[in-house]
């Protein structure tokens, strides 16, 4: 059985892939998350998957890497990691009362055969209005420091999230359904 190598030092999507049981072991993969002008959050998600998932490889004789990135899109504002507490306040006050998108990417490469598959989940989110002192406070905690959009919804930040449509543990980081199929497609045994 070919071995899976995650190409991420998150600790959610380690988590999440240990909570499946699945055998796998971390390659951290450092790329440049940037958006290209007038990119899709579709293609630019799926994009950079890719891009650490091909970097990964590079550091895997033999295996499947999986590359992911999860993008928070606002209309068409894209809101990734704040580089600061104060970035981090602004992004959370635009988020307030309003219904955004969670995009993930998935890249699996197979460094044997080099085939690639890429695929995407999204799940919108919809915030309660916030008050500035709950954002203060919040931004205070330090967790949405290294968080696309400014949150985590599995931490402090649930009491932000009024509902979801779609899936939970894509927000999170790693849509689990989404990554099983995926890896059964490549001819991973999952069960």
């Amino acid at each position: 059985m070919k071995k899976l190598f995650l190409a991420s030092s998150s600790p959610r999507r380690r988590s999440l892939i240990k909570l499946l049981g699945w055998d796998f072991s971390i390659i951290p993969s450092r790329v440049k998350e940037e958006i290209l002008p007038g990119e899709l959050p579709e293609v630019a998600c799926q994009r950079l998957a890719l891009d650490k998932a091909i970097k990964g490889a590079s550091q895997v004789k033999s295996g499947i890497v999986l590359g992911c990135d999860t993008i928070v899109v606002l209309d068409s504002e894209f809101l990734g990691k704040p580089k600061d507490p104060d970035e981090a306040f602004s992004m959370l006050k635009k988020l307030s009362g309003k219904k955004h998108r969670v995009l993930t990417g998935l890249a699996l490469l197979d460094t044997e055969t080099s085939q690639i598959l890429t695929d995407f989940e999204e799940t919108l989110v919809y915030f309660r209005e916030l008050e500035d002192r709950e954002i203060e406070n919040y931004v205070k905690s330090g967790e949405p420091l290294g968080k696309a959009g400014a949150y985590a919804i599995q931490g402090k930040a649930a009491v932000f999230v009024e509902r979801i449509e779609g899936c939970f543990y894509n927000v999170v980081g790693l849509p689990l359904y989404r990554l099983h199929m995926l890896l059964k497609k490549i001819g991973m045994k999952v069960e």
